[in-house]
């Protein structure tokens, strides 16, 4: 099974660039982040002709994440947790996978900046709210995947020049120490799990020639409960997306397992 995770930046914007790479990579499951869209205008036909059915959980003009997928996905969540702001981040649902269900988590974590903001407390309260929920559904179940944008920088290899996001609500410590909080429930970092060292990034600005720079950063990511650890067979940040004509700033991430 390959799941595959994305922010998009706009589902309507980049739906010619998602059919391309879902024709070439074809994961079972993608998590979709921000496709800043209502459930009404989201274009399921464009999924359904490939084989795709699509859950949405979405909101205009902003944030908004869906699950497209070619199994069948079950109990589906769109109230993981109350969001202050009520925004569109988080969506859950079950599929069973060798005899077990599997928790899929797909979400799309506050930017939260500039820090010292009531962004930057609503990016701390969610983190807050987030781990706690988590902590609480492990009891549930030990089979979870939790994938998506989390707009946190873990490491200082996780960016081109960690010393200028020292500042930055996607590095400041206080934000990685909950990152970690996260991962000490009975998580790890799948890309980290392959990759001791490699120096990758899903994420470059359109700003400055980030791109042709290679000036990036690691945010997306895949967090893997220990129950299914020994099930991941790879993972991979596919970069090619991003050099497309009108692309995401991010490019997928993609995880199979056994």
């Amino acid at each position: 099974m390959k799941i595959s995770s994305w922010n998009v930046n706009s589902v309507r914007a980049r739906i010619t660039n998602i059919v391309n790479y879902i024709k070439k990579s074809k994961p079972d499951v993608l998590f979709i982040q921000e496709i800043k869209a209502e459930k009404k205008n989201f274009p399921y036909n464009n999924f359904k002709q490939l084989g795709y059915e699509c859950h949405v959980f979405g909101q205009k003009s902003y944030n908004g994440v869906a699950i497209a997928s070619k199994i069948n996905i079950s109990e589906i969540n769109l109230q993981f947790f109350k969001d202050k702001k009520k925004q569109s981040r988080i969506i859950a649902g079950k599929i069973r996978h060798n005899s077990s269900t599997v928790f899929l988590i797909n979400i799309y974590a506050p930017n939260g900046n500039p820090i010292n903001t009531e962004k930057y407390d609503y990016k701390k309260e969610w983190f807050d709210a987030f781990n706690k929920k988590i902590k609480k559904t492990l009891s549930e179940n030990k089979n979870i995947i939790i994938g998506g944008d989390f707009n946190i920088i873990p490491e200082e290899i996780d960016v081109y020049d960690h010393k200028k996001y020292h500042n930055d609500a996607l590095f400041k410590l206080e934000i990685r120490t909950k990152f970690n909080e996260l991962i000490n429930l009975g998580f790890r970092d799948a890309f980290r799990l392959f990759n001791k060292n490699k120096r990758e990034y899903t994420f470059w600005d359109y700003m400055s020639g980030a791109w042709q720079k290679n000036h990036g950063m690691r945010i997306d990511h895949f967090l893997v409960s220990m129950n299914i650890l020994n099930k991941i067979k790879n993972i991979n940040i596919d970069k090619n997306p991003r050099s497309n004509i009108k692309p995401s700033d991010h490019t997928p991430i993609e995880m199979e397992i056994n």
